[in-house]
């Protein structure tokens, strides 16, 4: 099969990788439109799922994204300096521009040509390609050609927020919330290298431009932003992608839907099929995990559009409850007033079960009381099911 990504994103370059594992006789080549090493986002966050995935895929670029990743396992909040800590799930952060040069280094290795400034022109031809795959993220120029077949949706949320780097390593993943004359504003962060850590600061409109952070320029709102998380910066820098003399970038998240994911040999991947909420820390996971399900439908399913077909069903399954979660997290910030007065053990509690589509709808401190009491049922179970046994050796040992 002859194959065209276009996109040398995650998506692209892993389907690239896992398609010549397949069948090295696959003819394929990852078109990038901008140069090697310009590639923007800082780090990126997975969970252990994804590398158990990978490496079940090619063991090869799985030890390298892991080798090349940041770990931890707890979690901190401060509000207004009083800090809560959890230990939960490992986690993992690697930075954007490692990932994709760990990715297009093994694509090569493969055999696959990655072309690097390399536009496919909005109205220009197709690569002559058996298969054209539209990686080429949220604002997909190949989707737009024909965008009342894929019927793309999008739907803007209310909080704005930028995405920064920092030179302050976190050893956890760190939430931080502060309140002004203006309202809250918070940030997250978390390492993906041994020098620099990411840094997304989200806040409601009306504290966005009470703050004035509508109006400054880069230097300026940088230095804004690192009086207010001052405590948990410790006197390190926020890094910005523009020039001094422009503002910081702060967007409104989008989340995208199609009613299809392909026409004719043309299939959506990655951010061009989907988006989903930053704050669940999902999107490169979801990325990758599309690249698997298209190479193994097109490995199982002979005939092109029964692939694509099945392809797309099963990933539009798989995205439901992830889409949930997004969509609830996204709620729970942008409601943020209603559970940043509960007391901080309490408040984190409800940070961790922000995807809950119950915990919009019952007060905040009875859904706490009612998840505590839950936990401890949920303990007893378990402690019943481990002591059953154990008894019933012993009684049995006694006759």
């Amino acid at each position: 099969m002859k194959v065209a990504c276009v996109g040398g994103g995650p998506a692209g370059l892993y389907f690239s990788i896992l398609m010549k594992r397949q069948d090295p006789s696959h003819d394929i080549t990852v078109y990038e439109r901008n140069s090697a090493g310009t590639t923007y986002g800082w780090g990126v966050t997975y969970w252990a799922g994804l590398l158990d995935k990978l490496r079940a895929h090619d063991p090869e670029s799985a030890r390298a994204v892991a080798d090349g990743s940041i770990r931890w396992s707890d979690g901190i909040a401060h509000v207004n300096g009083v800090s809560t800590a959890h230990h939960g799930d490992e986690g993992f952060g690697i930075g954007r521009h490692r990932l994709l040069d760990i990715l297009t280094e093994r694509a090569r290795s493969l055999g696959v040509r990655v072309e690097f400034e390399h536009e496919i022109a909005p109205d220009g031809p197709l690569p002559d390609a058996d298969l054209v795959v539209a990686a080429d993220g949220v604002n997909s120029r190949l989707r737009e050609r024909h965008a009342d077949h894929f019927g793309a949706r999008v739907g803007v949320g209310r909080n704005v927020y930028t995405w920064l780097g920092t030179t302050k390593v976190f050893d956890s993943f760190t939430f931080s919330f502060v309140e002004t004359e203006h309202g809250w504003i918070w940030c997250y962060a978390y390492g993906f290298s041994d020098t620099h850590s990411t840094c997304v600061v989200e806040c409601a409109p009306d504290t966005w431009t009470g703050l004035g952070l509508d109006r400054m320029n880069e230097a300026d709102g940088l230095g804004a932003l690192e009086k207010l998380f001052a405590d948990v910066l410790d006197g390190n820098a926020l890094i910005g992608r523009a020039q001094t003399e422009d503002a910081v970038q702060w967007l409104h998240f989008r989340t995208l839907t199609n009613e299809t994911w392909h026409r004719d040999n043309v299939v959506l991947l990655g951010d061009a099929a989907h988006t989903t909420h930053y704050s669940i820390g999902a999107g490169t996971t979801l990325a990758l995990e599309d690249a698997v399900a298209l190479a193994e439908a097109l490995r199982d399913t002979p005939e092109l559009p029964a692939a694509l077909a099945r392809y797309e069903n099963e990933r539009r399954s798989a995205l439901l409850s992830v889409q949930s979660a997004a969509r609830y997290s996204a709620q729970w910030y942008e409601n943020l007033p209603r559970y940043i007065r509960l007391a901080p053990p309490q408040m984190f509690a409800l940070l961790g079960q922000r995807h809950s589509p119950l915990l919009p709808h019952i007060p905040p401190q009875l859904y706490y009381r009612m998840d505590r009491a839950a936990e401890q049922l949920d303990a007893l179970r378990r402690f019943k099911r481990w002591l059953g046994p154990r008894v019933a050796r012993t009684l049995h040992a006694r006759r």
